[in-house]
């Protein structure tokens, strides 16, 4: 499945996904084993693990985090990687992909509410602004996303002003703002079991 890893790459038709047909690996005449029946939980939330960029401990405890709260778990933990800021500044069209996003995350480039942050994971709430450090906003970079920005949408819970370079969050992601192709019922089952 296209994760969308390499921005602009995984559009045209570049692509890795699209230009092999097979699956990574020798390829021989040996005929692959049947597929457990533990496959499709353990794809899924590796699948979510490497679109997030997280780890599996640090994902063990978002789920935990996420099985504590009220409501649905598996909504409750997309939902808080949802609201992880190098995702938030991948949404928002600061990065054309969120390894990108991680990376400018990680070399300071952004404030959160005046402070400057440069923890990817850092967990954005309501009301929080997001914001391009002013010495950051007169590099290439940031002004080729800019450009590019303008024609990505942007998620309902956030709102992007691109001459302020900003983003403010107006409320908490619902499923319906998120990513279709996850199956969360998967992830929580696989934890579950």
């Amino acid at each position: 499945m296209k994760l969308f890893l390499k921005g602009h790459r995984c559009y045209s038709p570049k692509c890795p996904i699209e230009k092999r047909a097979s699956p990574p690996g020798q390829q021989n005449e040996k005929k692959r084993p049947r597929p457990s029946d533990f496959r499709p939980y353990l794809r899924e939330k590796q699948k979510v693990r490497r679109l997030y960029s997280v780890g599996e401990r640090q994902f063990r405890g978002y789920f935990r985090l996420a099985s504590k709260s009220k409501g649905v778990t598996g909504e409750a933990l997309l939902r808080i990687l949802e609201r992880r800021l190098d995702n938030v500044v991948f949404r928002l069209g600061f990065a054309s992909s969120r390894p990108e996003a991680r990376q400018l995350v990680r070399h300071g480039h952004f404030n959160v509410n005046g402070r400057r942050v440069d923890i990817p994971s850092f967990l954005v709430r309501i009301g929080d602004v997001v914001l391009v450090r002013e010495k950051s906003r007169a590099l290439p970079l940031f002004k080729d996303r800019a450009a590019e920005a303008e024609a990505r949408a942007v998620p309902e819970w956030l709102v992007r002003d691109l001459t302020a370079m900003q983003g403010t969050v107006s409320r908490l992601p619902e499923r319906e703002n998120m990513d279709a192709h996850i199956q969360e019922r998967l992830i929580v089952e696989f934890y579950s079991r």
